[in-house]
């Protein structure tokens, strides 16, 4: 739990701090982190403002950034192993956003 909340605050403040060079990232956000039951991969959710396309897009940058990102949690985390970082997009904003579309639909047909 501890390591959870230390990866999700350190990666999330290098997506930041990598989006000030990258401007596609500026549309995608950490929205959560699930170690695996060994701790060997980090899986690293992001949504977006947009849509899932934005994530593609990011996603290209966010590869080319791994190691860097890696050696970078390596330091700050004073940790000799790191895991191995995932990156997948995070559904969920994407049915909120489904679903708050649904209901203004029915709100304004009214």
């Amino acid at each position: 739990e501890q390591k959870t909340s230390f990866l999700l605050k350190e990666v999330a403040a290098l997506v930041q701090e990598i989006s000030m060079d990258e401007p596609k990232l500026l549309s995608v956000f950490v929205t959560y982190i699930v170690l695996s039951k060994d701790g060997g991969i980090c899986y690293v959710y992001f949504s977006t403002y947009t849509n899932k396309e934005a994530f593609d897009e990011a996603l290209e940058i966010l590869k080319l950034y791994k190691p860097s990102m890696r050696k970078a949690l390596a330091t700050t985390g004073h940790s000799r192993y790191v895991p191995n970082l995932r990156f997948l997009y995070d559904e969920s904003k994407e049915k909120e956003r489904h679903i708050n579309k649904l209901l203004d639909d029915i709100s304004t047909d009214k």
